[in-house]
This record gives C-alpha cells, sequence and structure tokens, in this order.
C-alpha cells in the first residue's frame, strides 16, 4: 500500500492519484544531517498553536483553520506569501525544503506544478508542525472542497495529496497512520464533534503505518 521510490516522477504520482496507493515514501528526500539542522532553524524563532488544535505548534496558517470565517480567511491570504518568504528566510542559507519538493513536483508532472491560487489570491504552502512528546495527532482528513464550497476550482480537484516531509524524529512515535476507509465529511463531523479530529481508536487499526 505504500511506494518507495528514490525521486519522484509522472508514474508514482499516477498511481497515488489512481489510489493504486496509499502513500509515496522518498527516504532520504534530505540528507539526516542537513535535515536536523534546517529543523533546527526553523524552530529556533519559535512557534504558534493551531486556532483548532492548540496542542500542536505549527508554523504558517492553514487554510482549514479559517473554517469558512470571512475574516480568517482574510487573515489567511493577507498572511499567505509572507508565511511563505518567512519559511525560506528561516531555512537560509540552505533551500527550503517544500520550495525542493515544488521544483521536483514541477519537473515530474507533464502540467507542471504551481501554487494554488483561491478567489484570485495566491494559497499558502509550507506548514511547519511541532509535536511534542505526549501529544497525538487525531485522525483526519484534508478536503479543499469543504473548505472551500462555495468553489467550483475547490470542488472540481479529480485527486487531492498532502505531503510531510520529516526533518527531526523522535527515537520514539511520530509514526504517519492512515486508513483506507471512505468516511463522508458529515460521518466525519459526526464522529469528531467538536474536536478537529477523530480518536485513532474509534477507526480500529490502521491500514498503514
Amino acid at each position: 500500500m505504500m511506494l518507495d521510490v528514490e525521486r519522484l516522477d509522472e508514474m508514482c504520482i499516477k498511481k497515488l492519484a489512481n489510489e493504486e496507493v496509499l502513500a509515496i515514501r522518498v527516504k532520504g528526500f534530505l540528507p539526516e544531517p542537513l535535515a536536523i539542522q534546517i529543523g533546527d532553524k526553523i524552530l529556533a524563532p519559535g512557534f504558534e498553536g493551531y486556532i483548532n488544535a492548540p496542542s500542536i505548534g505549527r508554523i504558517g496558517m492553514a487554510f482549514y483553520e479559517a473554517e469558512n470565517q470571512p475574516l480568517l480567511i482574510e487573515d489567511y491570504f493577507e498572511r499567505a506569501t509572507s508565511n511563505i518568504a518567512e519559511l525560506r528566510n528561516r531555512c537560509a542559507p540552505y533551500s527550503s525544503p517544500v520550495d525542493t519538493l515544488r521544483c521536483m513536483l514541477d519537473e515530474s508532472w507533464p502540467a507542471g506544478a504551481h501554487l494554488e491560487n483561491l478567489y484570485g489570491r495566491k494559497m499558502y504552502v509550507g506548514l511547519s508542525r511541532v509535536v511534542k512528546p505526549g501529544v497525538c495527532f487525531l485522525a483526519h482528513h484534508d478536503i479543499f472542497a469543504k473548505d472551500a464550497p462555495e468553489s467550483f476550482q475547490a470542488r472540481s480537484l479529480e485527486a487531492q495529496f498532502a505531503c510531510n516531509v520529516y526533518l527531526n524524529m523522535p527515537t520514539e512515535g511520530g509514526a504517519l497512520q492512515m486508513w483506507d476507509d471512505d468516511i463522508t465529511p458529515d460521518q466525519f463531523d459526526e464522529m469528531r464533534g467538536d474536536s478537529y479530529g477523530i480518536d485513532p481508536a474509534l477507526l480500529g487499526p490502521p491500514t498503514l503505518e
């Protein structure tokens, strides 16, 4: 269910889009010493907590945090390009791993890859997460059409991917868990209640870990 590759290419991206695999793993995306050094540089100036998940640190703002609230949506767009620049500056003199990833996707996919635009405005890429010891991510899904329900562009996506670049890993924990189960947005909202996600114990063993 997981495809290990040395580099991204059109074939592996198509496999992911066609749901032939659950995930693609590029081992050694960055040399470990460089990854740790970049991770330390990113963390040095500090970070904030998610609006709807304050126990998890982040640099930048995820669009789903806006939860269709006009003022938060405006705040997201106002900060989008400056947050990209902030991450780039924190990584300097090294390349931001997200910039490297964007170049690789652009080179691999025939139609290229570029920043998403929504409502005529550039979106943010490069959300940096900080998960402290003892904090567990809840199971969640990312559905652009749910976050931007009035956007035909969001609703017309044929596939949506998420990408994690791991920079500084603990000796224990930190595994990615995925479930190959279809849960409708309404079912997800019912199960999560007031939280951003679902207790993994409610979903049974993950398909991939």
